[in-house]
């Protein structure tokens, strides 16, 4: 935000000078960093007398108040924060502003892979701060970004309730997830990746929609999410958050800061989660939402060093230990076929940091490793897997004249092993693990054509031996209409190298035979997108609209086929190709001091083209894709108490579900169904909160409408199937539906109402 920054400057810079005030002397600050903010307006209500704070935010009320008046109510805003009202009290020094959630002109590094200021990068960014996950406290950032507008956490198994992370109705195995811009999330912890993260010290989260691998590689075919964690410097000096629901669900996150040299601060931050409460609502003998013990433990170190050059470092380690099925399964029932459960152990150690040379050029080492260890048995099915990742990366950017370049060079190295048929070696006894090491060069230029025209162009190379040289272009126009007013362009292409069974849960589950046809080929997708947006003033307050389409076009794609062999799930590049296309429109605002209201709408169609034995194409949606979706938050606070209200939801469209025979009785389509949340909170100026609210408001589970979720809940083995002489499932009186044991109908979670409480302390 540009008034924040020189304020900050400012006030480091003249402490001495600092605007000398007599009277009522009172300063503008923003609340929890303590940053002054610079050119506020401060208006007393009864009067309509304004004044406009200094750079430092000091204003004086000499000429406002009247002498001998101790009391006045204020109306405070200021670019970038939320207005409201303030009962001034006379003593008191401070007026706090709370900085809106998606800051309207926010430093960005995820669309070109430097800091830029939004408006000035060619490529579309959304940002999402702390503050706007608070409206809906949940135990993981990948619960919270389902009020993200384009964004679904999809649940992939009623069982074990693993689940991935869709961007425009493209799969989590799409998206790229990095923690200070270093990817961490990849194959085997998709699932885990945004689990854990402290919430405490997540100062943003950035989202880029659309293919990014001209700069970040094969995972970011679809999109990437960029967790960025809190400057140390800047950090509260310690926080802690605890929030429990009906449920028995216990989430707490604490973070601290403490000075660990001369030029050196360090953040350490802890979340556990715990639900342990077997619960079977829809009365299917199975639990309906997985139990779970998870403890994650984060620390991060910053350096000051000479001419403002970057160094840190961060680790972070995760534990967990989730399981789901019957619900008189316990360990004693593992890997067996007596009760059927899925049980999954994981550790998982992250090892992310960055070093700029001394050099006169700016050079810049970055680097992150991961180590992560699986435990499973899924039924009868154990799969056990290691797999460690490691990602180094020079850059150096470079300004010249009307071109500012970036070049990099990238080598990323993978270890896999398990203990499935993916890493047996040709004889089909030994083991051999999977071993790649992908290098890989990109440039970027970004070119200053016009004080309204920009264009940035790209290109990146990568080696992989199974596959060959990988080239992915890009290019991006943006055309400044006005102060106001931007156009946005985007093509580029993007490839992703595919490992099943660390990507897709339903390979592993036991309950279909896995069949994969031929040598799987790398995807390749082709990507056009266009984006508008928009800046608009409303009296004291102001809206952002930001309106985007998109074209993406995929060959080789791999899509799991749950319908031509209702017993098997089918992998195979298709003969042909797959469609994405949609539009999506976001709108923020604030109308006045007390309300302000986000909303976004996305209608997509999502479509595979494939040849059949005939060889005519044959069109398809895409299972378990939405064709349209909705998110919104409603934010009131009342008076200047400290008390406010959020009311939060999303609303999602018809999607086509995997059934397990022609006569499965279960809805092939979903109906429309929608999450809504509703929250208090009382808010102190000492720093604490008390907060509590209802999730679920409308108590909506994906069982109703469905005589049941689970195929053949009472007999997860299929002890009781007759199967035809070609495997075949025969429909008998005990199973009238022709239908085996499968878990994989699931669009929503299992959990309805609920109430929740917590308490968070920030100092």
């Amino acid at each position: 935000m540009r008034y924040r920054i020189v304020g900050y400057f400012l006030l480091a810079l003249s402490i001495t000078g600092q605007a000398q005030v007599s009277g009522f002397s009172v300063q503008v600050v923003e609340e929890g960093s303590g940053l002054p903010v610079a050119f506020a307006t401060v208006k007393v209500k009864a009067s309509g007398k304004s004044v406009l704070a200094d750079s430092l935010g000091n204003f004086s009320l000499n000429n406002l108040v009247e002498l001998g008046k101790d009391r006045a109510v204020l109306l405070v805003s200021a670019v970038g924060y939320e207005a409201r009202e303030w009962n001034w009290k006379k003593g008191e020094q401070q007026i706090q502003l709370v900085s809106t959630s998606k800051e309207m002109d926010a430093v960005v590094v995820s669309g070109t892979m430097r800091a830029v200021v939004r408006s000035a990068s060619p490529v579309p960014v959304e940002v999402y701060s702390a503050q706007f996950f608070r409206k809906n406290p949940t135990p993981s950032l990948f619960d919270a970004l389902q009020l993200v507008n384009g964004v679904r956490p999809q649940l992939n198994c009623n069982v074990c309730n693993t689940g991935d992370i869709h961007i425009n109705g493209l799969e989590g195995p799409y998206t790229m997830v990095l923690i200070d811009g270093m990817p961490i999330v990849s194959s085997l912890a998709t699932v885990y990746g945004l689990q854990g993260i402290p919430s405490s010290l997540v100062e943003r989260i950035e989202v880029v929609k659309g293919p990014a691998s001209s700069l970040y590689g094969s995972e970011a075919m679809g999109g990437l999410i960029n967790v960025i964690t809190k400057n140390p410097a800047k950090a509260p000096r310690y926080s802690v958050e605890y929030t429990g629901t009906s449920w028995r669900e216990h989430n707490l996150d604490a973070g601290f800061k403490i000075r660990t040299g001369a030029k050196s601060q360090a953040l350490i931050g802890v979340n556990y989660f715990n639900y342990t409460h077997r619960m079977d609502k829809n009365k299917d003998n199975f639990t309906d939402v997985t139990l779970q013990n998870r403890l994650s433990l984060f620390s991060k170190i910053q350096w000051d060093r000479k001419q403002g050059r970057q160094a840190g470092m961060a680790v972070r380690f995760i534990t967990e230990d989730r399981w789901g099925g019957e619900m008189q399964w316990t360990r004693a029932f593992r890997g067996g076929e007596e009760r059927y459960g899925e049980q999954i152990s994981t550790n998982r150690f992250e090892w992310i940091g960055n070093y700029q040379l001394p050099t006169t050029e700016k050079l810049l080492f970055s680097f992150s490793a991961t180590a992560h260890q699986q435990r499973s048995a899924y039924g009868a099915t154990i799969y056990d897997a290691d797999q460690y990742i490691g990602f180094g990366q020079l850059t150096w950017e470079k300004k010249a004249g009307k071109h500012q370049l970036l070049s990099g060079i990238v080598s990323r190295y993978t270890y896999y092993d398990d203990n499935t048929p993916a890493t047996l070696g040709r004889d089909g006894k030994t083991n051999r693990p999977d071993k790649v090491l992908i290098p890989g060069i990109f440039l970027q230029d970004d070119i200053s054509l016009h004080k309204q025209h920009q264009l940035l162009t790209g290109l990146r190379y990568d080696y992989d031996r199974r596959h060959g040289s990988i080239f992915t272009p890009r290019l991006a126009y943006k055309w400044k209409m006005s102060d106001k007013d931007y156009i946005r362009l985007n093509m580029g292409t993007g490839f992703r190298v595919v490992n099943l069974f660390t990507e897709d849960h339903a390979a592993l589950t036991g309950a279909r035979e896995v069949e994969i046809v031929g040598d799987l080929k790398p995807e390749r997708s082709y990507n056009a997108s266009l984006n508008y947006s928009r800046k608009l003033v409303v009296g004291n307050g102001f809206m952002n609209l930001e309106a985007a389409g998109w074209y993406t076009y995929f060959s080789n794609r791999i899509v799991p086929d749950y319908i031509t062999n209702t017993d098997k799930i089918i992998y195979a590049n298709l003969d042909g190709y797959a469609e994405s296309l949609g539009a999506s429109l976001n709108l923020e605002g604030q109308l006045s001091s007390r309300l302000r209201f986000t909303t976004g709408l996305t209608v997509q169609d999502v479509r595979i083209s494939n040849r059949d034995d005939q060889g005519k194409m044959q069109r398809s949606r895409q299972l378990l894709t939405e064709q349209w979706s909705g998110t919104w938050t409603l934010s009131y606070r009342f008076g200047n108490a400290g008390w406010s209200a959020d009311y939060t939801g999303s609303v999602y469209g018809p999607m086509l579900l995997p059934l397990v025979s022609d006569l499965d009785p279960r809805k092939p389509e979903s109906p429309v169904w929608t999450l809504q949340h509703l929250q208090v909170t009382k808010k102190w100026k000492s720093g604490v909160e008390f907060f509590g609210g209802v999730k679920n408001l409308l108590d909506f589970t994906p069982d109703k409408g469905n005589p049941f979720l689970i195929a053949r809940a009472h007999d997860p083995f299929d002890k009781q199937v007759v199967r035809g002489a070609g495997g075949q499932v025969i429909a008998t009186p005990e199973n009238p539906y022709a239908l085996s044991f499968d878990p994989t109908y699931m669009y929503a979670p299992n959990q309805g109402r609920r109430v929740f409480v917590g308490v968070r302390i920030s100092k």
